[in-house]
């Protein structure tokens, strides 16, 4: 199945994209994002305003007074951050983004684009150009028994080596309402998940995975 970094996402479409080059997979990277906005903010031009230590805003994104923009993160420009939005940190959101009403980000990377728009927690998760949260779809970033997080890949076993892992959404991925992405979920480029789904493992790109589990290739249209 196609996994790498390269095979997910367009690179030209994030801040991160030095950063993510230097890796295969993208749960390769999840470690290093803090120290990665760290050291890209010192960067960012007179474009961005720094509005706390560690928290750069580009001057064209449009931020609720009552969100919580937590260090260090950075806010791409013309992005929408909605009331009570909860940024916990350690996020990079890029351009034309919405995170919306009480969704929470922590250590996580939004590609250009990408909708986050009601009630979504999105941790330990990288998301590619133009994937979209259904209202209420979360990943689930640590399994029960805190165990380190394998990549179920149809019968191949991929050992993480890190605990904290949610999703990997590559670019142009539709997840619907109310749907739960359980550790270590990878989505390829272009797929569809159903709403309501409970989602573990690896769903090939330009698939749809539906409720009961069945995965399906898309139609050419």
């Amino acid at each position: 199945m196609m996994m790498t970094i390269r095979d997910m996402y367009d690179l030209d479409y994030t801040l991160a994209k030095d950063y993510l080059g230097q890796f295969t997979y993208p749960w390769e990277a999840l470690k290093g994002i803090k120290d990665m906005i760290l050291a890209l903010g010192e960067t960012l031009g007179e474009e961005y305003e720094q509005k706390a230590p560690q928290v750069w805003v580009h001057r064209t994104a449009v931020v609720a007074p009552t969100a919580f923009l937590g260090a260090p993160c950075i806010i791409g420009p013309e992005t929408e951050v909605r009331h009570c939005a909860f940024i916990r940190g350690s996020a990079l959101v890029g351009a034309k983004c919405v995170v919306g009403n009480s969704v929470e980000l922590k250590n996580v990377i939004l590609f250009d684009n990408v909708q986050t728009p009601h009630y979504n927690y999105v941790g330990d998760s990288i998301l590619g150009y133009k994937s979209h949260m259904g209202a209420g779809s979360i990943t689930s970033n640590v399994k029960q028994d805190k165990s380190l997080v394998v990549v179920h890949n149809h019968g191949e076993e991929i050992e993480t080596h890190v605990k904290k892992f949610g999703a990997m959404l590559g670019d142009h991925v539709e997840v619907g309402c109310n749907s739960v992405l359980n550790p270590g979920t990878v989505v390829g480029r272009n797929s569809n998940v159903y709403p309501l789904s409970c989602v573990r493992g690896v769903v090939p790109e330009k698939h749809i995975w539906k409720n009961t589990g069945v995965m399906v290739p898309k139609e050419d249209r």
